[in-house]
């Protein structure tokens, strides 16, 4: 073989690589994968604190409030301080009791609906009436998270007691409805109208003018839905509040 043709043979063969010149491909495709697994795993983390968060922070926090505005609550109607009536928005206006959820169960209302108030404790329809007039005295309240004054709502029955206290009165209302019966869209805003009608015939108060009623609204599910969960009550005594 002439030279030539062992130089066409050499120029035809494998190139040989310099080791140094390579490509670490399978090295940087472990090393994206290893942050792609990292940042799942945090992802997943960040997403369990959050949970963890809304189940058990938000009570933590607002059971501290929940237990700081009824102090002072007290405190200032035992100093003959407060709101009796049109109380501003945001402010306490009363104190909740709810037998069937224990001796200790007490959650104040303030006036509105929105999440901050409703964080702190019970929220009045600022729409609706007052404890103990004539119409009806709606309250909204969570479920699960954020104190979750309402969790056990579907436990109630009718002829369970809800008690509401004033600077002045202490109102006592009896539920007549089952909330297990009444699950209706948020949007049906005719649940805190002074006399609530259900356009479907359903569940509703007793169609009467005049009564002194009370509403309990709350989340039909555990977790986050649009529906709510509905109890209906009438008034049933007022007790004014002696002085000292």
């Amino acid at each position: 073989m002439s030279d030539d043709q062992n130089d066409v043979a050499v120029a035809d063969g494998p190139a040989e690589v310099d080791p140094g010149t390579r490509k670490p491909r399978r090295s940087t495709g472990r090393r994206i994968t290893l942050w792609i697994g990292i940042g799942m795993i945090l992802a997943g983390l960040g997403l369990l604190a959050y949970v963890a968060w809304q189940l058990w922070g938000t009570n933590w926090v607002s059971k501290r409030q929940q237990r700081e505005i009824t102090s002072q609550l007290e405190q200032d109607w035992a100093n003959g301080q407060g709101c009796d009536k049109f109380c501003p928005k945001g402010e306490a206006s009363a104190l909740i009791r709810i037998p069937k959820f224990g001796r200790d169960y007490v959650v104040p209302v303030l006036e509105g609906v929105t999440p901050d108030i409703l964080a702190k404790g019970f929220g009045h329809f600022e729409e609706s009436a007052g404890p103990g007039q004539i119409g009806n005295y709606a309250l909204a309240g969570h479920r699960v998270t954020h104190g979750e004054p309402l969790r056990h709502m579907p436990d109630l029955r009718p002829g369970d007691k809800v008690i509401v206290e004033t600077r002045k009165v202490t109102y006592t209302y009896v539920l007549d409805t089952d909330p297990n019966d009444l699950i209706v869209s948020f949007t049906n805003v005719w649940v805190v109208d002074p006399l609530p009608t259900n356009p479907k015939g359903g569940v509703q108060p007793k169609q009467v003018k005049g009564q002194r009623l009370i509403t309990l609204t709350t989340c039909s599910e555990i977790f986050h839905t649009d529906n709510r969960m509905i109890s209906f009550g009438h008034l049933v005594k007022s007790t004014p509040k002696t002085a000292g």
